[in-house]
């Protein structure tokens, strides 16, 4: 599929790198990645299903991650300082990265879009339809959380038994993100141990920045809890949670259907932090559900 790179995007003034999957004419949908991971970490067979519902897909990468611009120049992320208060290592938020999406909509033309956000990608979509509400058509928020540290938090003593990824060694960093996928993974479907590798490799050629995915963790970080304005919100939302999620507790997925007034919770029940192709259909016509009905209660 074809890349294409947009430049001077959004207030930053960055480069960032897309693909536009569909017909051009069909409503159109914002895919957010989450923290450290590319464009393709969407599955290309989930966009297909989404295509197929008749929508038009824009992926991307966020700042940091892929062939978008990276803040290499930007003070070392210092992760424990960050969870400690201390946020002087923290080169921007999830604001400036809801400022970026917005940035590359005006580029392309949109005034709005529907949005589908997945882990952090489902807070920089709720960053953008508390601070750019007209620009949003309806929020998909998928295994994701308020900011609220008391929900939706990693199981952290799993998280542990990983140890760090190498970052000179492509190998080694494939079978450790296979590793990785597999442990906060879904209990209940299979996991596709090729695909993933496939993926990671895939990743790895296009880039890899360790410091990438440790600034945007702080940037999540310093963004701090969204609950209240969360509140505020009158956009058509869909959450989307698995209940074995141990990067981010269901209990985010649950805190942010009840903070966004009208929003719809759909819990999977074995689910992990990932999208088991078994669930991919389901997936693609509960969020071209809720469009679709947004679009026609607009026409």
């Amino acid at each position: 599929m074809k890349e294409e790179t947009a430049q001077n995007i959004g207030p930053s003034r960055i480069e960032m790198v897309y693909q536009r999957l569909g017909d051009p004419t069909s409503p159109p949908v914002f895919l957010i990645m989450g923290g450290g991971a590319q464009m393709i970490a969407w599955p290309d067979g989930f966009c297909a299903e989404l295509v197929n519902q008749g929508l038009q897909l824009i992926r991307f990468d966020n700042r940091d991650t892929g062939l978008s611009t990276h803040f290499s120049n930007a003070p070392m992320p210092n992760l424990p300082a960050a969870k400690a208060g201390d946020f002087s290592s923290v080169a921007y938020t999830l604001s400036d990265m809801a400022a970026d999406t917005v940035g590359l909509m005006d580029a392309l033309g949109f005034e709005s879009v529907h949005l589908v956000g997945a882990s952090m990608g489902g807070m920089i979509a709720q960053t953008i339809a508390i601070e750019y509400p007209t620009r949003v058509r309806s929020l998909t928020s998928m295994m994701s959380t308020t900011g609220n540290p008391t929900v939706g938090q990693p199981d952290y003593g799993v998280l542990a038994s990983l140890g760090a990824p190498p970052s000179d060694d492509r190998q080694g960093a494939i079978d450790w993100q296979v590793k990785a996928l597999r442990v906060i993974g879904s209990t209940k479907y299979p996991f596709d141990a090729i695909a993933a590798a496939e993926t990671a490799g895939r990743a790895w050629d296009r880039d890899h920045d360790p410091l990438g995915m440790l600034r945007q963790a702080v940037a999540v970080l310093k963004s701090g809890d969204r609950t209240e304005l969360l509140h505020t919100l009158h956009v058509p939302t869909l959450v989307i949670h698995g209940t074995d999620d141990k990067m981010m507790d269901v209990s985010g997925g649950k805190a942010t259907a009840k903070a966004i007034p009208g929003a719809e919770l759909v819990l999977f029940e074995g689910m992990g932090h990932n999208f088991p192709k078994p669930l991919w259909t389901e997936f693609a016509s509960r969020i071209a559900g809720l469009i679709h009905r947004v679009e026609v209660s607009v026409m």
